[in-house]
């Protein structure tokens, strides 16, 4: 009688899930550094592999090429984690959902726009100057670009569920004022070249976002 093989044990070692985790936050931190500080244009895969202190091989395998690394950075940057992240998984659109009234959903995505930008608008302009001239920047800048402003449709349509959104305006046009003032470019203006502090931009997206779309009281 052939005795039966026991069935393979597949190696599972949490040590090699977080060295290669930290690898790939070294590289993405590098890229980060690079694309920011240098552009894309001028930033290679070679120097982010320096930088990060990895083989360039390394990079094609668990993350790819330069613009799939510029993805992940923008993607990143937008989650606040490893690992991009669904808009409907985040936790202050969670907290959005959950909240009862209009004006809380607006405090709680404009007290969260402030926690993002910092990170995001750096590489949103890196990738916005590149989107010019590369053509895989170009489509990455739109991608984003379209799905920022569907989600700004959803949230819209969250401030009409609770009776309160204004009526004398169309939906979709509010959702691209919207879209207007949450994009990078509009902290970059703000912040980076008024001074403004986040707390302040806050703030400002909190009362206007409310006087612009919602029934007066």
């Amino acid at each position: 009688m052939n005795a039966v093989n026991p069935p393979a044990r597949r190696y599972h070692s949490p040590r090699r899930k977080e060295q290669a985790a930290a690898t790939r936050d070294s590289v993405l931190g590098a890229a980060r550094e690079l694309f920011v500080g240098e552009g894309y244009r001028s930033t290679t895969v070679a120097g982010i592999a320096r930088r990060a202190g990895v083989a360039v091989d390394t990079i094609y395998a668990t993350i790819g090429r330069k613009p799939d690394l510029l993805r992940e950075v923008v993607e990143t940057a937008i989650s606040g984690t490893g690992q991009a992240v669904p808009a409907e998984r985040r936790d202050y659109v969670i907290r959005m959902r959950e909240a009862k009234t209009a004006a809380e959903k607006i405090r709680i995505y404009a007290v969260a726009l402030a926690g993002i930008q910092p990170r995001l608008a750096p590489v949103y302009v890196a990738l916005r100057d590149a989107a010019g001239t590369d053509p895989d920047c170009a489509a990455l800048w739109k991608e984003i670009s379209e799905r920022r402003a569907a989600n700004m449709l959803k949230f819209v349509e969250e401030l009409a569920a609770t009776g309160e959104l204004r009526s004398d305006r169309p939906a979709a046009e509010l959702a691209d004022a919207v879209w207007s003032m949450n994009g990078p470019e509009y902290w970059v203006l703000l912040v980076d070249q008024r001074g403004w502090s986040p707390d302040q931009f806050a703030a400002w997206l909190d009362d206007a976002w409310c006087r612009l779309m919602l029934e007066p009281k």
